[in-house]
C-alpha cells in the first residue's frame, strides 16, 4: 500500500451503512472502513457481513475497526487498530486472514513507535478538531500532522475534520492520502460528496486526473 487517496470511515451514515458503502465502491473508493463504536457485536457482525458482500469483487478494500476477531469473521480483507488494541504482530500471527492491518497514532512518537511494528499503514490525527470520539484525541493542525507523515517510511494516512473545503491545503502540503466521516456519512447524498471530495483532491494536487 502506498498512495491510496480517499479512505472513507463509516460511523452512522445518514443514509445507512450499506448504501454509504455502495456510493463508495461505485465512485471508486479505494479503502472503506466500518466503525460502530460502543455497538452490539452482533450488530456489528451483521453490517459488516452486508459491507463485505457490496465490496468482494471490487477495487474497494475492506476494513473494519478495532476488533480482528469480527474482520476475519467477515472475511474484510483487514482491521485497524487503537493505540491500546492488539499490536500489529499479534493480529497478524492469530488472524492470517487478514491481510492488512492499519494502526492509529497521534503524535510523532506514536508514529515512529507504531511504523516499527511494520502495519500496512498508520492513521494520522486529527489534523483539524473533530467530535467523532468521545474522548477527543489532541488537535495536530497541518504542520504536525504533514511533520509525521514525512518522518516515518510507511504509508500514513490523514484524519480528522477534513472536509472538501480544508482538503487542498493538506495536499499542497505533500499529503496524499486522506480519511473522513462526517463529510461523507452526514451526507444524504454520500456519492456526490465523495465526488467532490475526489474534485477537491485533484485540485490541491495541481496536477489535473491521474
Amino acid at each position: 500500500m502506498t498512495d491510496f487517496g480517499l479512505y472513507l470511515v463509516m460511523t452512522n451514515p445518514v443514509v445507512g451503512y450499506e448504501r454509504c458503502c455502495e456510493a463508495a465502491v461505485k465512485a471508486g473508493v479505494g479503502i472503506v472502513q466500518l466503525r460502530m463504536k460502543d455497538a452490539p457485536r452482533g450488530e456489528i457482525v451483521s453490517v459488516a457481513h452486508s459491507l463485505r458482500s457490496i465490496t468482494a469483487g471490487t477495487n474497494t478494500l475492506f476494513i473494519v475497526n478495532d476488533d480482528p476477531s469480527i474482520a476475519a469473521e467477515a472475511e474484510a480483507d483487514g482491521v485497524h487498530v487503537g493505540q491500546t488494541d492488539m499490536p500489529v504482530a499479534e493480529v497478524r500471527r492469530i488472524y492470517p486472514s487478514l491481510g492488512i492491518v492499519g494502526k492509529s497514532t497521534h503524535s510523532l512518537a506514536q508514529a515512529e513507535a507504531s511504523c516499527a511494528e511494520r502495519p500496512d499503514y498508520i492513521g494520522v490525527g486529527p489534523v483539524w478538531p473533530t467530535p467523532t470520539k468521545n474522548i477527543p484525541d489532541p488537535t495536530l493542525g497541518v504542520e504536525e500532522a504533514v511533520r509525521m507523515v514525512r518522518a516515518v517510511d510507511c504509508p500514513a494516512v490523514a484524519i480528522g475534520g477534513i472536509d472538501e473545503g480544508r482538503l487542498p491545503e493538506l495536499v499542497q502540503a505533500g499529503i496524499r492520502n486522506f480519511a473522513v466521516v462526517r463529510a461523507v456519512c452526514g451526507s444524504a447524498d454520500p456519492y456526490g460528496a465523495i465526488r467532490r471530495l475526489q474534485d477537491a483532491f485533484v485540485r490541491g494536487d495541481g496536477r489535473g486526473d491521474g
